[in-house]
């Protein structure tokens, strides 16, 4: 018996055939589907302590459960105290059945544990089909132990799909489960 992520059988199941039923595609391959979600953190105060990059690096590995990487800067910039090559954050890029196990956990777990939440708001995507949520703090998430956290910072979480514009992901993520907020 090989294992399928709930989301993944839903996508097939549920999803494909609404899509297609509201948006009348010529084939089942032209429904718009998730590619891949990226977690990138960024921590300002890693130029002067190296160890919350470590500390972030190893949070993120835990929230996305795929092994993380420090972001490094590109240039210098001497009003900062930033040299070229430092690390300044942390990101994980999700496919396949990891990318729609962090989804599950995402909408059913985490986004409830947010503090005074009403709902995703719809200015998140970019005019390509993507969207974009910052999250304020990753005690969100209940891989992350309260206790152990040093600083609490955001992250930012990008949904990428394949679909050409924003009203097609609109509804693909609606059809996912994620909370919007109602116009």
């Amino acid at each position: 018996m090989n294992y399928a992520p709930k989301l993944r059988t839903k996508y097939t199941e549920e999803i494909v055939p609404a899509m297609n039923e509201k948006f009348k595609y010529k084939s089942v391959m032209e429904v718009p589907r998730i590619t891949k979600v990226c977690l990138n953190q960024g921590v300002g105060e890693g130029v002067s302590d190296k160890k919350l990059v470590d500390a972030a690096v190893e949070q993120m590995t835990l929230i996305a459960g795929q092994a993380a990487v420090a972001t490094i800067s590109k240039k210098a910039i001497s009003n900062f105290k930033l040299r070229e090559d430092m690390p300044i954050g942390a990101k994980v890029t999700l496919r396949g059945d990891k990318m729609y196990e962090f989804l599950e956990r995402f909408i059913d777990i985490s986004l409830p544990r947010v503090r005074d939440f009403q709902g995703l708001a719809v200015k998140g995507f970019d005019g390509r089909g993507n969207y974009t949520i910052g999250v304020k703090e990753q005690i969100i998430f209940p891989e992350i132990d309260i206790d152990k956290v040093s600083r609490i910072t955001g992250m930012d979480i990008t949904i990428v799909t394949n679909s050409g514009n924003d009203i097609e992901c609109l509804e693909l993520l609606k059809l996912f489960g994620m909370p919007f907020k109602k116009k």
